[in-house]
């Protein structure tokens, strides 16, 4: 059995990355398995565990953290935790699965020291500075302070674009989402 490749998406918040994603996964012609990240956020209103995200507590995220069970993980906000479990990715890659994972940009270029050339970064940004601003405040799910905070990360994330493999401008989200694929299967061909 041939082993699985990993997909990276990685974009500021409010650059359509889930939509794009979920554009992906829905989409049977390239048959990726989504990895289900870790935090000990709390779940947002309609996210299950196991499906969105595994929620886990402060302590137990640290636990995991000092047993080295995560590809990567980052403290994305101050006090709020994500990661990668590597029990998850491993078992889906060795069953031969192509496997996709939506993580921050510091995430991702860890995945690829580790996982080499089986790992393909893709980054997602915004037109413009301004226009993910204006997407944030459309989508009204956070406070001025917290678009502010979202926007700063932004700007931090877009200067590690360079890095990555892959770079797409989402101006237009079907565009951005038939970018996303053709990359996608180019990389597993």
């Amino acid at each position: 059995m041939t082993k699985g490749k990993l997909i990276v998406i990685s974009a500021p918040s409010g650059c359509g990355k889930s939509t794009i994603i979920n554009s992906i996964l829905d989409d049977e012609s390239i048959g990726l398995e989504f990895s289900v990240s870790a935090t000990n956020r709390a779940p947002r209103e309609g996210e299950e565990d196991g499906v969105h995200y595994h929620f886990l507590t402060t302590e137990r995220f640290r636990d995991a953290v000092e047993n080295g069970e995560f590809i990567e993980w980052e403290e994305v906000y101050p006090g709020r935790y994500y990661g990668t479990l590597k029990s998850e990715v491993d078992l889906q890659l060795a069953k031969g699965h192509n496997v996709i994972l939506d993580i921050d940009v510091k995430g991702a270029l860890n995945v690829k020291k580790s996982y080499g050339e089986d790992a393909c970064l893709i980054f997602v940004e915004p037109p413009s500075i301004p226009e993910l601003q204006r997407r944030l405040l459309k989508r009204g799910t956070d406070t001025p302070e917290q678009i502010v905070t979202r926007v700063g990360r932004a700007e931090y994330e877009i200067s590690f674009a360079p890095q990555f493999d892959k770079r797409v401008v989402n101006e237009d989200l079907n565009d951005a989402v038939e970018e996303t694929k053709a990359l996608i299967k180019e990389f597993l061909a």
